[in-house]
């Protein structure tokens, strides 16, 4: 048995590094590079209905800063705790040629024993309903809905859904479940006070799985001009969002149970961060800003590194998922350190 194949739901995949949707996967050439990386499967950037989430992405920006928030130059290759700030917006295709594009890539990925999943993010879900039934037609393994997406706030009306609603999630997954019988992902929004009450009400509703989770919304100010970077508001992801990622994931599993798939984003940077959500309880991990910043070499990298980490261990993928999750404790039930916390003051 391959010690880095892991379980979706009712689907193999032959290790836990998916690369997950952003501008590195809008055109068929990304997507191909994410394939020979290695990458399990590869989500494709996200479509809907919408004209005016299709027009934002004319109106996108990007920046990376470092950890004191000082500006990165975007074409050298960053250091590890760089934070992504941008502006994004959809697909700019029509949705019956971009359906026809990505089977045929999920063709080339089947032969690679890989996945290429369409991703929808939801605006109108009749529209939504509808768009998932002609992605099941055309014969694809699995489908990602995001209805966690951060630039909803900042869109233009009508055009994202960010839903931090349990009732809406049951509501918005159920009518998906009853349109399509295929492999339903659903991402979430980290925006929330409850994650864990979106994952259950996903769960109940039929979800497949749940990806966890979306990135923050963020302000940074410029403090040489006193302007804000990017003149706007923005999503913010970075290495320091994975101990947030894998708080949610530890608590979702202890209510959805060891055997609910949990899918991580939002943090990982390399292989060990795809090992630490693996022991928080994802089964697999999608790395997205990571390859759009470093390359598709992150992915393979990522790859190389855990199949190394399980193979010093001893242990499989499935062997160690959960595995911290399944230690944690409270505060009441750790040791007595009386007066230990003046080791700590300077």
């Amino acid at each position: 048995m391959n010690p880095l194949s892991v379980e979706i739901g009712r689907l193999k995949f032959k290790n836990p590094v998916i690369c997950g949707s952003g501008e590195h996967t809008i055109e068929a050439h990304g997507i191909r590079l994410a394939l020979k990386a290695g990458a399990s499967a590869v989500v494709a950037k996200s479509i809907n209905e919408s004209r005016a989430a299709k027009e934002q992405l004319d109106q996108t920006d990007y920046m990376l800063f470092d950890a004191q928030w000082n500006p990165l130059d975007w074409h050298e290759k960053p250091p590890h705790d760089a934070s992504l700030f941008c502006r994004s917006g959809l697909v700019q295709r029509e949705f019956e040629p971009w359906l026809d594009e990505l089977i045929e890539l999920d063709l080339e990925a089947a032969a690679l024993s890989s996945y290429v999943i369409p991703s929808l993010i939801l605006a109108d879900l009749d529209a939504c309903v509808e768009q998932a039934c002609a992605i099941e037609r055309k014969g694809f393994r699995a489908l990602e809905v995001n209805i966690g997406a951060p630039h909803a706030s900042e869109a233009a009306k009508g055009a994202i859904v960010l839903e931090r609603q349990a009732e809406k999630v049951f509501e918005i997954v159920q009518r998906i479940r009853q349109a399509v019988q295929m492999p339903l992902w659903i991402k979430l929004t980290g925006q929330s006070e409850d994650v864990v009450s979106l994952a259950q009400a996903a769960q109940r509703a039929g979800a497949d799985s749940v990806i966890m989770m979306g990135r923050f919304m963020g302000f940074v100010p410029d403090v040489q001009t006193g302007r804000p970077f990017l003149g706007t508001s923005a999503a913010i992801g970075g290495s320091w969002a994975l101990p947030l990622t894998a708080r949610w994931l530890v608590m979702t599993r202890k209510v959805l149970g060891p055997h609910y798939p949990l899918i991580a984003t939002n943090g990982a940077r390399t292989g060990l961060d795809v090992i630490r959500f693996l022991m928080s309880g994802a089964v697999a991990t999608e790395m997205s800003s990571a390859v759009w910043t470093g390359g598709y070499t992150v992915l393979s990298d990522a790859i190389e590194e855990v199949d190394s980490f399980l193979k010093e261990k001893g242990v499989s993928a499935l062997e160690i998922l959960g595995q911290a999750a399944d230690q944690i404790q409270s505060y009441q039930e750790q040791p007595n350190r009386l007066d230990h916390w003046r080791k700590f003051v300077k």
